[in-house]
């Protein structure tokens, strides 16, 4: 059999393979290499087409968490710390992994889908969620055996049992991810992104009204209020399910296939490294509040406070993330080097510029956004002493993104998921403790240290970029295209 590579190569130079594009000529090529005004206005609408909805569903989702625990502060200050340290620590831990997991379809149903391949998208997607449940088994220990961990940890026995308590209830809500995610990104990698809006603000609408009712006005508790949590992530996962199988995507979903149960050791390595890239990328700053766990109540709680005004600006170049995988995949698997450039230039130009607004707002007000969060005086001084930290930290971090998006839709997280570990925790987070804690700099040195890794980062991923080449992915994208095709012919 021929090698698939050599194959893609002669059909790359012929230029006349069926499954590419009408708009993949070569003019179209020489076009979309121009960054002339108008081709970057269109590229930017794209963009934004996937961005747009991804940061709102995930600022929706995000709320159902921020309003029951909310609800949980009136209900007494044992079950506001309880369900704190269950979502900021065992759901983060599974939300970020599965979502990380579950980016592994945007590279491979995004290549597919430029390849009008699109009888694989629903295997993909069925794969993807065999795989995902699978791990969310293995992570189950976590939530089912949390009290006698966290007292290990060093927490009370009285909080201890108590987030045991709330996170047994909280594994329905774990378990929804896997769906949650795969179902997105299957719609995503195919434009339709409207319908990931509806259902996140739908599920948001059910859950902020079931919640005052049982909660706040009927005080069902504790328990109530995660059942309604747990009942709001499964309402968004309904939406989606029924607009996928009932008549929402009639190309690419064909009915349930016994493909999905094959070549899932081939899934799951390529969806690992994408686990560990996003849940290395999103516990990293994170790790600052622990680090600097004896600097002061006052210092820890404006450090807690800059670190969740971070993690909420963090959903826009998340959501250009993975703009950027979507529309890289695609151009890669229609056979587009120069389109996949391209978007790939806008997605950097439009995250760079989202960072510096957000930067410059840190700088004019961040005792107003601290207001936010505390009333406390010395602890607003503080937030608005690291605003040049926090300013920079949002605008560094508007650039990692893009590159982590061509990693996934060019489909090599693994190397991406490796430069996330060596950046992070063998550079930024032990040059931080050096330059606090050795040099006696504090908080604030940890915290400056901890940059460095991110400008680590964003230095290896630019020459591991660079180095690579676009029309090298492309070739790997259409030889995987072509062994798919010879596979699905095989069959028939």
């Amino acid at each position: 059999m021929i090698d698939p590579r050599i194959k893609a190569q002669k059909i790359m130079e012929e230029k006349h393979h069926p499954l590419l594009l009408q708009n993949n000529s070569e003019d179209g090529n020489a076009k979309q290499s121009n960054l002339g005004m108008k081709e970057t206005w269109e590229e930017v609408k794209k963009v934004w087409k996937i961005a747009g909805p991804s940061i709102f569903c995930r600022v929706a989702m995000f709320a159902l968490t921020i309003i029951t625990q909310s609800l949980a502060g009136h209900l007494s200050d044992l079950d506001l710390a309880a369900f704190s340290i269950v979502t900021t620590l065992l759901i983060s831990i599974s939300f970020g992994f599965l979502l990380g997991m579950a980016t592994a379809l945007e590279t491979l149903c995004g290549q597919a889908y430029g390849a009008r391949q699109h009888h694989m998208l629903g295997i993909y997607m069925q794969r993807s969620c065999v795989v995902l449940f699978c791990c969310s088994i293995l992570l189950l220990p976590m939530f089912i055996f949390a009290s006698p961990l966290l007292k290990i940890l060093g927490q009370s026995v009285e909080v201890a049992e108590r987030t045991g308590f709330v996170a047994k209830w909280l594994i329905p809500m774990h378990l929804s991810f896997v769906f949650q995610f795969s179902m997105q990104r299957f719609l995503q990698s195919q434009l339709k992104t409207t319908v990931i809006a509806w259902s996140a603000a739908m599920a948001l609408v059910v859950h902020a009204v079931l919640s005052w009712l049982f909660v706040y006005k009927l005080g069902v508790g504790i328990i109530g209020a995660a059942l309604i949590l747990d009942f709001s992530w499964w309402l968004s996962v309904v939406i989606l399910f029924g607009y996928i199988v009932y008549g929402g995507c009639p190309a690419t979903w064909t009915g349930f296939s016994r493909q999905a149960f094959e070549e899932l050791w081939d899934f799951f390595k390529l969806a690992i490294a994408s686990g560990v890239m996003v849940l290395l990328e999103n516990l990293y700053y994170r790790m600052l509040v622990v680090a600097s766990g004896n600097a002061g109540n006052s210092a820890v709680d404006a450090l807690s406070i800059c670190v969740t005004l971070f993690g909420w600006e963090s959903m826009v170049p998340l959501g250009i993330l993975a703009a950027t995988g979507a529309r890289v995949a695609i151009e890669l698997g229609a056979g587009n080097a120069n389109g996949a450039k391209f978007a790939a230039k806008v997605c950097l130009m439009t995250s760079l510029v989202l960072g510096l607004m957000f930067f410059l707002l840190v700088m004019v007000i961040p005792g107003k956004l601290a207001t936010i969060f505390t009333p406390n005086s010395s602890v607003i001084s503080l937030v608005s002493e690291l605003a040049l930290l926090l300013g920079s930290t949002i605008l560094l971090n508007s650039i990692p993104p893009v590159f982590l998006g061509i990693a996934v839709g060019s489909g090599w997280q693994a190397v991406a998921a490796s430069v996330n570990i060596g950046s992070y925790y063998l550079v930024g987070l032990p040059l931080g403790i050096f330059i606090g804690r050795v040099l006696d700099f504090g908080y604030k040195g940890i915290w400056f240290g901890m940059l460095g890794g991110s400008v680590t980062q964003i230095l290896l991923l630019s020459v591991i970029t660079l180095r690579r080449g676009w029309e090298n992915e492309v070739l790997k994208a259409r030889s995987k295209q072509i062994l798919v095709d010879e596979r699905h012919n095989h069959r028939a």
